[in-house]
C-alpha cells in the first residue's frame, strides 16, 4: 500500500470512527446518560417490574437526540433490526381478523412491542464503548439477589415481596432461575480464559460466582425449565470452547456433581420427582398439575392452529380459543388460560404459520449475530439459546422478565459484536 493510499484509508477509518463508533462532542453527554440508564435497566431488572419500564422510557428520551436518522434507517435494512418490527406489524395487523375482545387485542400487543427496543439498543451499542458495564451491572445485581436469597431462606420475614416460594425475595422462582442461569453461563467463558492465561485469582473469582448461582438453584429455588437450559448451555459451551478431552472431563465432572447434588439436595429430588406425580395425578388435583396442564394446553393449541393454519385466529385470541375448547368439559379440561406455555404455539394460535416463520427467522438472525469469538458473542449466544430452550415450556419471549432479558441481552451484545465487526472491516489490510 502506498503512503498516499494508507493516508487516505486512515482518514476514512477516522471518519468512520467519528461518525459511527464514537459520539460527537455535542452528543457525548447524552451518550453517557444513555449508557447509565441502560445500566440502571439491567441492575433493576432482577428486583422490579416498574423500575425497568421507567428507565426504558427515560433511556429512549435521552437516546433519540443522539440518533443519526439516516444511518439508523440504513441499519433497519438488516434483518436483525427489521424482524422485531415485522413481528409487531403482524401483531397490529392481526387485530383486524381477531374475534377477541378489544381489551384482549390491545393487551396482546404489549408483549410484542418491547421487541422493537432491540433495534435502538443494537444501534446505540455499536457506537458505545460501555456495553460491558451493562452486563456488569446485571451480574452484580443478580449476585446480591443470590446472597439475599440464601438469607431469606433462613429468615423468611426479610422478604421484600410476599412471594410464594421459600428463598425467593422478589418476583418468583422462575424469573430468579432465568437470571442465575444466564449469569452462571456468562461467567464460564471468562473463567476459562483466565485459567488459560494463568490468572488464577480471577478464574477462581468467576468460578465462585458460578457456584453461588448454581448452588442456589440446586438447594434453594429453581424452575425445571432452568435445569433444562443448564444442560443445553453446558453442551453449547463444550461444543464452542472445549476440545474433545476437555469436553469429556467436563462431562465426567458434571455427572459427578449431579450425583452429589441429587444425594444432598432433597429440594432438587422433590422438584424432579414431582414431574411424574403431576402427570399422573394432575387430572384429580389441578393445584398440582403443572405437567398435565402443559400437555393439555399444547393439544388444544395445536387443534386451534389446525382451524386457522396460515394466519391464526388474530391478536389476543388465545383466551377465546381456550374458552371454546373448554365448553362441555370439567376439571382440568375446562381450564381457560391466555398462555399455552409454549412460545411457538402462542404465536401460532394468534398469527398462524406466518407468525411462526417470523419468530424463528428472528431467532436465527439473532443467533447469527453471535457466531464470532469474544465475551459479547458468548453472552449473546447464551441469551438467545436460553430463550429458545425455555420457550419450549413457556412463552418466555412474551413474558415480562424473560422477554426483557432477551431484549437487553441481544441489543447490548449484538451492538457490541456489530461494532467489532465494523472495526474489523474498516481496519487496514496488512
Amino acid at each position: 500500500m502506498t503512503v498516499e493510499a494508507a493516508a487516505g484509508h486512515g482518514a476514512a477509518l477516522a471518519a468512520d470512527a467519528r461518525g459511527v463508533l464514537a459520539p460527537s462532542r455535542s452528543t457525548a453527554r447524552l451518550m453517557h446518560g444513555s449508557d447509565l440508564l441502560a445500566a440502571m435497566i439491567a441492575a433493576s431488572l432482577p428486583w422490579s417490574t416498574s423500575l425497568p419500564a421507567i428507565f426504558v422510557g427515560l433511556w429512549l428520551l435521552v437516546l433519540v437526540p443522539t440518533i443519526d436518522w439516516r444511518d439508523y434507517a440504513s441499519c433497519l435494512k438488516q434483518p436483525a433490526f427489521a424482524l422485531p418490527f415485522a413481528l409487531l406489524g403482524l401483531a397490529l395487523a392481526g387485530m383486524l381478523w381477531s374475534d377477541a375482545a378489544w381489551a384482549d387485542r390491545l393487551h396482546a400487543i404489549k408483549p410484542v412491542a418491547k421487541l422493537v427496543i432491540i433495534p435502538p439498543l443494537l444501534y446505540h451499542f455499536q457506537r458505545s464503548e460501555r456495553g460491558t458495564c451493562i452486563f456488569a451491572a446485571f451480574l452484580v445485581s443478580c449476585a446480591l439477589l443470590a446472597v439475599f436469597s440464601w438469607i431469606v431462606l433462613l429468615h423468611p420475614a426479610w422478604k421484600i415481596a410476599a412471594t410464594a416460594s421459600a428463598g425467593v425475595p422478589v418476583k418468583n422462582y422462575i424469573d430468579q432461575s432465568q437470571e442465575f442461569t444466564l449469569c452462571a453461563f456468562a461467567l464460564v467463558l471468562p473463567a476459562l480464559t483466565f485459567w488459560r492465561e494463568r490468572r488464577l485469582a480471577a478464574a477462581c473469582a468467576c468460578l465462585a460466582l458460578v457456584l453461588l448461582f448454581v448452588t442456589n438453584m440446586l438447594f434453594v429455588a429453581s424452575a425445571r425449565t432452568a435445569l433444562l437450559c443448564m444442560g443445553v448451555l453446558l453442551a453449547l459451551f463444550a461444543w464452542r470452547h472445549l476440545g474433545r478431552r476437555a469436553a469429556m472431563l467436563l462431562l465426567a465432572g458434571t455427572v459427578a456433581a449431579s450425583l452429589l447434588a441429587w444425594t444432598t439436595s432433597s429440594y432438587l429430588r422433590q422438584r424432579i420427582t414431582d414431574i411424574v406425580v403431576e402427570y399422573q395425578h394432575g387430572h384429580e388435583d389441578i393445584s398440582h398439575a403443572s405437567t398435565a396442564q402443559r400437555l393439555i394446553y399444547w393439544r388444544k393449541a395445536i387443534a386451534a392452529l389446525a382451524q386457522a393454519p396460515l394466519l391464526g385466529h388474530g391478536t389476543g385470541s388465545v383466551k377465546r380459543q381456550f374458552e371454546r375448547a373448554a365448553e362441555g368439559h370439567t376439571g382440568i379440561e375446562a381450564e381457560v388460560v391466555n398462555n399455552p406455555h409454549n412460545q411457538t404455539l402462542n404465536i401460532a394460535m394468534q398469527w398462524g404459520l406466518f407468525g411462526v416463520v417470523l419468530l424463528y427467522a428472528m431467532w436465527l438472525v439473532h443467533l447469527l449475530l453471535f457466531t464470532g469469538d469474544g465475551l459479547a458473542a458468548w453472552i449473546g449466544l447464551v441469551v438467545v439459546v436460553q430463550n429458545m430452550t425455555s420457550s419450549l415450556l413457556n412463552s418466555h419471549l412474551f413474558d415480562f422478565h424473560a422477554g426483557w432479558i432477551y431484549v437487553l441481552g441481544v441489543g447490548v451484545a449484538g451492538g457490541m459484536t456489530l461494532r467489532d465487526e465494523r472495526r474489523r472491516t474498516a481496519a487496514p489490510h496488512r
